[in-house]
């Protein structure tokens, strides 16, 4: 059988900061073609978003159709750590290491767990590109599995979505997100001569002051208010006595599913048009989604108890993850471990943890479709 622990080391051993390629996927393809799954690799993309590997593998020709979706990337590991961060470390019950939590211990766990189950089709689809732009990522491997015909039933996205406690969330869905810039343009001039120049500032503040009055939405059952962030405001300007040529602006946007990515740039561009000399561009990183609770949260939910005693909280919070590609393919909700150290200097799991949600991926992995 797998042991999770081990493939855990062994992927974590294997540097994979974001866009990754390589190495990592070399071990997680040794894992599974050794269990029996038909394992493809491609890399898409060029610098700087890219070069991205990805991996697609698929197991058995009946049954329920289970996917699994995760990343083998990670963000950067910073300075400050009690080690090195790809060399993976065992101290005082906790395995430490960059990716630890996020995720490749829920991909080793999830391996683990499909060893010697035969009588389902599962897939697996990990992506190099889930920390990064995720351009080249789980999208791309969406329109191959498509072209094909490769649609799940439903997947399990293995993102640490616990908090306190291991099994104490899961996510049944997530808000979008959409970038927005936003640049006024004006004449430079002199301060003591302000009918020969044109100030962008002030146009600029009204634009905010526009956008600082718009309440998109109160929130819904499942999700909180919608909320728009002004996260920078940038003029350049180092000195007193100068009016400055242009100023700009940066907000993010994260929506419930009473909004559309489109929408909200149409909605802003209008506030925008309405100066003169504004322009705005967006890009939408990913729109709202949300599983409705069922059966398949009810089966994950069922798991967790069993193993842990733990009721679950069916959550929407939380940043963007690749689970908002998968659900358009199919049911699609997210499960993982506890997420205090992800991200973070010395990240770490327990190792209990890791061996308690390979028996939960297993439960829900046989349980009944």
């Amino acid at each position: 059988m797998t042991d999770p622990i081990a493939l855990a080391k062994a992927l974590i051993a294997c540097p994979s900061v974001t866009p990754a390629t390589g190495a990592v996927f070399d071990v997680l393809a040794a894992a599974l073609v050794a269990q029996g799954f038909a394992v493809e690799r491609f890399v898409t993309g060029e610098a700087p978003d890219g070069p991205v590997e990805n991996l697609l593998a698929t197991r058995g020709d009946g049954g329920e159709h289970f996917a699994f979706a995760g990343h083998l990337d990670v963000v950067p590991p910073g300075e400050g750590w009690n080690g090195d961060a790809f060399a993976p470390e065992v101290k005082g019950g906790l395995l430490y290491g960059r990716g630890a939590v996020d995720m490749k211990s829920s991909i080793a766990a999830f391996v683990a767990a499909a060893d010697g189950v035969t009588d389902k089709r599962i897939t697996l689809i990990v992506t190099g590109d889930e920390e990064g732009p995720a351009i080249y990522g789980t999208a791309a491997i969406i329109e191959r599995m498509q072209a094909r015909g490769l649609i799940p039933d439903l997947c399990l996205v293995g993102e640490p979505t616990s908090t306190a406690r291991l099994g104490d969330t899961i996510k049944i869905g997530r808000r979008g997100s959409v970038n927005m810039w936003i640049h006024v343009a004006g004449t430079q001039g002199h301060v003591a001569y302000p009918h020969l120049a044109d100030n962008p500032i002030p146009r600029l503040i009204r634009i905010l002051s526009q956008i600082e009055a718009v309440e998109l939405d109160r929130g819904t059952d499942w999700f909180q208010p919608s909320n728009i962030e002004i996260t920078t405001v940038d003029v350049g300007n180092p000195t007193t006595n100068v009016i400055p040529a242009d100023a700009s602006t940066r907000l993010s946007i994260r929506f419930n599913d009473r909004q559309s990515g489109p929408a909200l740039v149409e909605h802003i561009g209008a506030i925008v048009a309405s100066e003169p000399g504004a322009t705005l561009d967006a890009r939408i990183s990913g729109e709202a989604f949300l599983t409705p609770p069922g059966a398949f949260s009810a089966r994950i939910a069922n798991a967790i108890v069993a193993e842990t005693g733990i009721t679950p909280e069916l959550s929407t919070t939380g940043g963007t993850s690749d689970a908002r590609f998968m659900s358009k393919l199919c049911p699609t909700v997210e499960f993982g471990l506890c997420n205090a150290t992800m991200h973070k200097v010395d990240e770490a799991v327990a190792l209990a943890d890791i061996d308690t949600l390979v028996r939960i991926y297993r439960r829900i992995l046989t349980a009944d479709a």
